[in-house]
Parts: C-alpha cells; sequence; structure tokens
C-alpha cells in the first residue's frame, strides 16, 4: 500500500478498511514523529543538501541510531528522503519544516505535537462525556490561564500561529481587495504575523494589533522584521471588555471559535460600537457545512472541544451570531480546498 511518492500515509482508499483504520490510529504518532524532527531542526540542517544521519544527529544533539530510525519513519511519509544509505535529504513536505521559508510549518509542528497539547488530547474523552475542555482537565486551568504562566509554551504558541497567519489565513486575503482600508485592527491577534502579511502590500495602510499585555509585547519585533513598524502598532488591552476605536476593518483571525456564543457576541459588540460608521468586520475561520461532507472545519470543531469551550459553526449558526450583535453578513468567500479556513464579512445591521 504505497502511494506515488513511496509514501504509506496517509492510507490509500484501495487498502481494505482495517489497514486503512489501523494508519489512522498511528496518526498521534506521525505527528510526534514530525514534531520531534522540527524540535531537532533536522530540516534546516538539510537545507544545503542531504548529509549523513551521523552529522545530523552530532548537529542536533541527538543518538545517530534513534536519530536514524525516527527520519526512516517519517520517509514513509512522504517527509524526508533516503537518498542513498543513511543519507537523508529533504522533500517539499520536509522544507516546510524549515524555519527559513515563507511557508514554514515548524513552530506550528513543535505546538502542536508538543507535551501540552498532548496531555489535553488524552481527556478527549472528558469533553465527550462532559461537553467540558480537555485541556482544564489534563492542566488544571483553562489554556489561555495556562498560556499567561508558562512564557515559553506562549512564545510558541504565538509563533505558530504566525506560520498560520502567513499561510493559511493570508491565503484568504490574497484574493480580498483592502486597498481602499485606512486603519486595520487586528482583535486578538497576538504578536502581529498577519498584520505583517498584510501591510506591505497595501502601502497607505495603519494598523493596529490588539491582544493580552503579554502576547502584543512581541508585536515590535515583528512589525520591524516585517518593515512595517512605522505603520503599526501593538495596543494591549482585552477583547471582551473593549476595541480600539476608529478602524474602518476589524479582523478576527481564529478567534470566535474558541467562545461560546454569549462571549463571542461580546467581543462583535465590542467591535461593533468601536468602527467607524460604513466599517466591516472579517472573520477569518471555516464555516462547517451540514451533512456527510469531508471538511477540516469538523476535525477543527474536535480540536476546539478539547482545548476551549466553542467550536466551529456552521453559515446559520454565524448568521444567528452577528445578529445577536446588531450586524449582517455581507458577504462569504469559502476558500476550502485552497486553504482551511473562509472569509465572511459583516457590517452594521
Amino acid at each position: 500500500m504505497t502511494t506515488t511518492t513511496g509514501a504509506v500515509l496517509p492510507h490509500s482508499a484501495e487498502a481494505p478498511p482495517a489497514m486503512q483504520m489501523m494508519e489512522m490510529l498511528y496518526g498521534s504518532l506521525a505527528t510526534q514523529m514530525i514534531s520531534v524532527a522540527a524540535e531537532f531542526g533536522i530540516a534546516d540542517l538539510l537545507a544545503d543538501g542531504p548529509r549523513p544521519v551521523e552529522e545530523l544527529a552530532a548537529k542536533a544533539g541527538t543518538d545517530a541510531t534513534a536519530l536514524l530510525r525516527l527520519l526512516r519513519g517519517l520517509t514513509g511519509l512522504g517527509v524526508f528522503t533516503e537518498s542513498s544509505t543513511r543519507v537523508f535529504g529533504l522533500t517539499p513536505l520536509a522544507s516546510t519544516l524549515r524555519s527559513d521559508v515563507p511557508d514554514s510549518m515548524r513552530n506550528l509542528a513543535r505546538d502542536v505535537g508538543g507535551q501540552t497539547r498532548h496531555r489535553a488530547y488524552t481527556e478527549l474523552a472528558h469533553s465527550v462525556r462532559t461537553g467540558k475542555p480537555a485541556f482544564d482537565k489534563a492542566l488544571g486551568m483553562g489554556m489561555w490561564e495556562y498560556l499567561k504562566t508558562h512564557p515559553d509554551e506562549a512564545a510558541l504558541f504565538g509563533s505558530a500561529m504566525g506560520n498560520l497567519a502567513a499561510q493559511a489565513h493570508a491565503i484568504a486575503f490574497s484574493d480580498y481587495d483592502l486597498s481602499g482600508t485606512r486603519r486595520l485592527v487586528d482583535m486578538g491577534g497576538g504578536e502581529g504575523y498577519l498584520i505583517a502579511t498584510i501591510l506591505p502590500r497595501y502601502p497607505q495602510m495603519r494598523a493596529v494589533v490588539f491582544d493580552e499585555p503579554y502576547v502584543v509585547k512581541g508585536a515590535d519585533r515583528v512589525f520591524a522584521q516585517a518593515g512595517v513598524a512605522d505603520r503599526a502598532e501593538a495596543v494591549a488591552g482585552n477583547v471582551f471588555t473593549s476595541a480600539p476605536p476608529g478602524g474602518d476593518a476589524y479582523v478576527l483571525s481564529s478567534i470566535l471559535f474558541s467562545y461560546e456564543d454569549v462571549e463571542a457576541r461580546t467581543i462583535l459588540s465590542n467591535i461593533r460600537q468601536a468602527m467607524d460608521p460604513g466599517g466591516k468586520i472579517l472573520v477569518l475561520e471555516p464555516i462547517r457545512p451540514e451533512g456527510d461532507i469531508s471538511h477540516p472545519g469538523k476535525l477543527l470543531d474536535v480540536v476546539q472541544l478539547a482545548l476551549h469551550k466553542g467550536g466551529v459553526r456552521s453559515e446559520a449558526e454565524f448568521a444567528a451570531l452577528f445578529e445577536s450583535a446588531g450586524l449582517r453578513i455581507d458577504e462569504i468567500r469559502k476558500m476550502w480546498p485552497a486553504g482551511p479556513t473562509d472569509l465572511i464579512t459583516a457590517v452594521a445591521a
């Protein structure tokens, strides 16, 4: 059971159901393998070409035999290639684990496969049984509270969201014209990675990233690296109590699905009060399709079940949520399969 690239995963539709199920059951191991390779920076070590495993192990600080076994396993996923005996190189998938490429997924891999996320997922049965977040059960507190008290993990999470902003969320804006936007506000925008992606395309635009103080302190570095520090600012605050005034476009990127309707309505109402007349809200989240349709939003909905109290909403649920905050949907752009998130534009009702 192989694909044309020699990878054994994802499963072949022609494989017996039991074999397909077996491969799915080992999916969490695949995540861990990719995450470990990302943690040791193996892809960065291969940026200039294939290297013997002994050289990689010496530079990464690992056991050579153990690293060999890991990389051999990853070649079966199409991540890395064994170009000759004990010599490994990059594949297109492995290249996304480099830290110095525009489409880097390295920090996302480190975060998703990290111990904290793994501990939360081991309590998924608790979520299914009670409807309450698995994260709270596993870690003894909510995810946002946990990150406040674990700065190293908060920094990794911010960088992981930066990977998403530079790729998945940027795709949503690639064909959306923001040229008329004077002041863009990214609500709950972390360290400002999305703003750093958008501003270079619009020289007349200014932008604000708005998030908790412990988060936005890293935004100045991100803006400086993107060359937009003169047009971007970081403002500390709480999305549940206020929104920076005077924006004509407010972005909510992977925010609302972390919260139940009552909390999401508060966020939207704060923006409704703060935005300029004629302003708009741009929501970047997947829209959960109804029926027996395969869609990444359904998987992400389970992620939200495990980590937070919210969930991925359907189009009808979004419409009801906006209406409750004095807003209405103006436009919907569905991105799948080009990207994993959709773009919803809302305006004052």
